[in-house]
């Protein structure tokens, strides 16, 4: 309620400097937007005690949200629905479980490199020109192996 008190109340210092330079005879469009700085600098000055309020309610509020944790921000219902979501996606990217990064990097421990094999020294650039520079190498060591 100290929330809705502080907005009714700046509305109500916007709406009072609106209507005093309407009547003083500021009648184009920056009316409104001087009213606006008006009433804010005035806002801050006079209503300490009602933002003061409205602030320890916001605090209080998020407080017992945190405490509460998620499942009891979502309904059990919307809770079911991203657990749901969560699980096909998982599923769909074929995780199991685990993290995209840990199993990105453990497909590429498995994957000799270029330079790995005594007989060949990585390309130039290799490092510079990401994966397609390595793949490259990649299949030249493979060509390079074959029997003739």
């Amino acid at each position: 309620m100290p929330f809705v008190v502080y907005s009714v109340l700046r509305l109500a210092l916007f709406a009072v400097c609106l209507g005093l330079l309407w009547w003083a005879g500021l009648r184009s469009w920056l009316v409104a937007i001087v009213a606006a700085f008006l009433a804010w600098a005035l806002s801050y000055v006079l209503l300490n005690g009602p933002r003061d309020a409205a602030a320890r309610q916001l605090a209080e509020r998020a407080e017992r949200r945190r405490q509460a944790g998620d499942r009891a921000v979502l309904g059990k219902r919307a809770q079911e629905d991203a657990d749901l979501e969560d699980a096909a996606d998982e599923a769909a990217r074929g995780l199991e479980g685990q993290p995209h990064a840990e199993q990105h990097a453990e497909r590429e421990l498995e994957e000799p490199g270029a330079g790995e094999h005594g007989d060949q020294r990585a390309p130039a650039g290799a490092e510079q020109h990401g994966d397609r520079q390595h793949d490259r190498g990649r299949e030249q060591h493979e060509h390079d192996q074959r029997p003739d």
